[in-house]
């Protein structure tokens, strides 16, 4: 049994959350301000960015996590808590706040922030905000939709998902919220994405998994080159499904690692279809790889090409910038085996063989490009090996967007 669910980060037993405007910054009217609380101590895991710069928020959760315990996550937009006056200690200040309100230990709780880097945080906005935000707690759906939005920053659609499982003949139910639209190009993490189950399974267990599933969703997404100061992905298990706890090895391992497969996957795949101005998701499967490694490079190459990008925006079946770009990846290939396939609605158009231009029927590749989605096929002719990368396409908008993002 695998299916989709609704309630994102309350789906699964135990677990409330909401989230408030609570003025971060003085004229805005969307939630700013997120809370996640298990009823009960969890197993905890997280992942973070790669970039050397690290806000502070990831500095405090990379030592939080470390005893793989916790029962709370608290998240601010409008502010990325870097690079800025007092931050670690405005980010020590976020996490008492939230214990205080909840009436837990300090290092039970995460910290997350999203926004303008470089400006302090208004701190005393959040500890002023929290008492209501936790009488707001609720583990209707209505909580889980709440701490999304206000986890948004440039995106434009709320992200969140959930999916059930059976695991040792109890019903597991593992949720999630993310957040990303811009400086989307993650290793180790995404921008915000926080995760919850009711499944029983230690942190050890809990980091092997993620770092798995995130290998193959998160770190295969890119919307413009940029990885972020603030990336963080959290996954807290409250074991209140009452299963056996999962064994690395074991069958309940592969049907809860294809679960949160199932989950990373549709939020990854949101994320990058709400790029910054974007009008297309770009979906890159490379195949006939001598190794799945090679195949993301690939992919990746593809999905961030400035010039793929603006051709898909066009929807112009320029094929040359997609070789163009496998070229530069790095991997070795014989540009001479290489066949390229767009695809989209139901259709798909080849339009390279042998590394090779063919005709192609115009209107025809126009007709599938002008789809939501669209898809680069991609074989290598080399070996068995694929994989799957995600992108958007590069609009007049984004420029627009993060021409004035201060402001």
């Amino acid at each position: 049994m695998l299916k989709l669910t609704h309630g994102g980060v309350t789906a699964a037993k135990g677990f409330r959350a909401y989230g408030i405007n609570a003025k971060i910054r003085e004229g805005k009217t969307k939630n700013d301000l997120a809370l996640i609380v298990s009823d009960t101590e969890c197993s905890a895991a997280g992942l973070f960015t790669t970039n050397k710069v690290k806000a502070a928020p990831v500095l405090l959760d990379i030592e939080t996590v470390r005893n793989g315990k916790a029962r709370a996550i608290i998240a601010n937009s409008g502010n990325a808590n870097a690079c800025a006056e007092a931050d670690y200690e405005n980010a020590l200040r976020m996490q008492k706040a939230a214990a205080e309100a909840l009436g837990i230990a300090q290092d039970q709780v995460l910290v997350g922030s999203t926004g303008v880097i470089g400006m302090k945080l208004n701190i005393e906005a959040i500890e002023k905000g929290l008492p209501k935000l936790v009488d707001l707690l609720t583990s209707d759906d209505i909580g889980s939709a709440e701490a999304a939005k206000a986890i948004m920053t440039t995106d434009t659609v709320m992200k969140e998902q959930a999916v059930i499982c059976e695991i040792n003949g109890k019903e597991v139910t593992i949720g999630g919220i993310s957040k990303g639209s811009g400086m989307i190009h993650p290793n180790m993490g995404t921008m915000l994405c926080y995760i919850t189950t009711d499944c029983a399974i230690d942190s050890v267990t809990l980091k092997k998994v993620l770092k798995e599933v995130c290998d193959c969703t998160f770190n295969r997404i890119s919307v413009d080159g940029d990885t972020s100061t603030n990336d963080s992905l959290i996954i807290l298990a409250n074991g209140m499904a009452d299963n056996e706890p999962v064994a690395e090895g074991s069958e309940a391992y592969q049907v809860f690692r294809e679960a949160l497969l199932k989950l990373c996957t549709d939020l990854a795949r949101r994320m990058a279809a709400d790029g910054e101005g974007a009008k297309h998701l770009i979906t890159c499967r490379v195949a006939g790889c001598e190794s799945e490694e090679k195949a993301v490079t690939l992919g990746k190459s593809v999905i961030g090409s400035s010039l793929t990008k603006a051709a898909v925006f066009g929807c112009d079946a320029n094929w040359g910038r997609v070789i163009c770009a496998l070229g530069y990846s790095g991997c070795d290939f014989d540009p001479l085996k290489v066949d390229i396939a767009f695809a989209g609605g139901g259709e798909s158009i080849t339009v390279c063989t042998g590394g090779k231009g063919l005709a192609f029927d115009e209107e025809k590749a126009l007709a599938i490009l002008k789809n939501n989605e669209v898809i680069i096929d991609v074989n290598m002719n080399e070996g068995d090996a694929e994989a799957t990368c995600w992108g958007c396409d590069l609009t007049y908008d984004y420029v627009k967007i993060n021409g004035d993002y201060r402001t």
